[in-house]
């Protein structure tokens, strides 16, 4: 009768055959753990075994964290995209460095790429090819445990066996035990004899080869693993080595090139930035100037300075010990009475000069006399004594002195028109309605475009020389 096909090169021999191992196995388990059966013991290969588990487990644990690394970097990957992506729309075309821009966004996502793409190559297809070995291995190690209670069996079945023969001597003829064999006749008792004597010898013999052949199944698969466990376990070392030096060349390598993309959109928003600042001032100073020239149309004179915007105070210009934007110089000074006589002098026709007679430098100058005496220059010739032409008495060349109300180099009055909080301990703090006077800068060099040297009017009144002056915007403030 042929044998029932299970399936899958399996019939019913075959599991008849697996489910006798399984009892057999799990029966010496029972007399090995009762002490009535001999356990074999490979101290050595426990430990090799214990290894094998930690090492499959580290490797387990850094595969699903590698992958998790890589998940991050794909969702890094996506935001900085969208970010790039945002920033190019957002950057209007007429703007500075648009090209740039764009440039910019297609090179990270080619990096982000390129990194993702490394990292698998290079990291995750080796880990997932170092791990592929461990369920092969752990399979073959199970086998052995099962091969080796099949060799522990086949021992305690050959002691079994022979231990019976020593103890009875030789060998035991089992009595007959039914009706049929005590009516045997008796020539024919020998041949029962013979039968299981015959019995008794293929049994002995059936235990033997049974024997032989689980350890040699067994050896074949302990030497093998003997071998195989302390190299795989020697293994970890060069894996973890080139896995993370991998992983950091890598990461280095792409947070160098970002780095410099990242100072590239850096200095190209800088720039952006910088002119618009230009731009910005320069339509400031266009209104200034249309303003300004209005008020010299209306007044016939010079403005005095830049007109203000509507609404709030002017743009405040940069710190001057920082880059400024380009201001006009202030206007030049209109003379006052202040000037000195001889300036006025030569004002007039150079043949009047020989005319006028000086005084005495002690003198100070009178601008009454001075007339007087201009107009009697200019009257026709009358008639004189012999002595001839009378002198003209001109005044004085002596520098008329100074105010005690004014500092020295002062210049002119401005009218703060906006607040200003001083940003440096050289600038000068103003407030709406302050008066303030300009004096000149001790060195010239040191003035910047769209910036006065003054000190407050009240300040200087009350403290002289101890009043304290500064720098100041120009453009926050009006001429008197």
């Amino acid at each position: 009768m042929a044998e029932l096909n299970l399936g899958k090169g399996l019939t019913a021999g075959k599991v008849a055959s697996n489910v006798q191992k399984k009892l057999t196995r799990a029966q010496e388990k029972v007399l090995q753990k009762l002490g009535k059966a001999d356990e074999t013991k490979d101290i050595a290969f426990e430990e090799e075994v214990i290894n094998f588990n930690k090492q499959y487990t580290e490797g387990s644990k850094l595969q699903r964290d590698l992958r998790a690394y890589l998940e991050a970097v794909k969702a890094m990957h996506e935001s900085s995209k969208n970010v790039q992506g945002c920033l190019a729309d957002m950057y209007e075309p007429e703007w500075y460095g648009k090209k740039e821009v764009d440039s910019i966004a297609e090179d990270c996502d080619v990096l982000w790429t390129d990194y993702h793409q490394k990292l698998v190559d290079h990291a995750l297809i080796s880990m997932d090819t170092y791990l592929g070995q461990f369920p092969d291995i752990k399979s073959r190690i199970a086998k052995r445990d099962r091969k080796l209670v099949d060799y522990d069996s086949a021992r305690h079945n050959y002691a079994t066996t022979h231990k019976t023969k020593k103890k009875d001597g030789g060998i035991k003829i089992t009595k007959p035990s039914s009706l049929l064999e005590r009516a045997t006749p008796g020539w024919a008792q020998g041949i029962l004899s013979a039968h299981n004597v015959a019995q008794s010898s293929l049994s002995r013999s059936q235990a033997e080869e049974e024997l032989d052949r689980a350890q040699k199944v067994f050896e074949e698969i302990n030497i093998d693993l003997q071998e195989e466990l302390p190299s795989l376990w020697n293994s970890r070392v060069g894996f973890y080595v080139s896995t993370f030096q991998s992983l950091s060349g890598f990461e280095e390598k792409f947070h160098k090139e970002i780095g410099r993309l990242d100072q590239d959109l850096y200095d190209v928003l800088d720039t952006l930035e910088d002119r618009g600042t230009e731009a910005a001032s320069r339509k400031t100073e266009s209104r200034g100037a249309s303003s300004s020239g209005t008020n010299r149309s209306a007044s016939g004179k010079e403005a005095a300075n830049h007109s203000l915007r509507p609404g709030g105070p002017p743009p405040i210009p940069k710190s001057p010990s920082k880059l400024r934007p380009a201001m006009p110089p202030p206007p030049k000074v209109t003379p006052c009475k202040e000037l000195k006589t001889e300036n006025i002098i030569s004002m007039f026709d150079a043949a009047a000069a020989p005319d006028i007679s000086v005084t005495s430098p002690t003198e100070p100058a009178n601008w009454d006399s001075w007339g007087e005496s201009a107009a009697a220059a200019a009257a026709p010739e009358e008639e004189a004594p012999a002595e001839g032409t009378p002198e003209v008495a001109a005044p004085s060349t002596e520098v008329a002195s100074e105010p005690k109300d004014i500092p020295p180099g002062f210049l002119f009055k401005l009218l703060v028109m906006h607040d200003y909080a001083a940003n440096d301990t050289d600038e000068l703090e103003m407030k709406t309605g302050d008066v303030v006077l300009v004096i000149s800068f001790e060195n010239p060099d040191e003035q910047d475009d769209g910036w006065l040297m003054g000190m407050k009017e009240d300040d200087w009144k009350q403290n002289k020389e101890n009043a304290a002056k500064g720098v100041f915007p120009e453009n926050f403030t009006q001429r008197l």
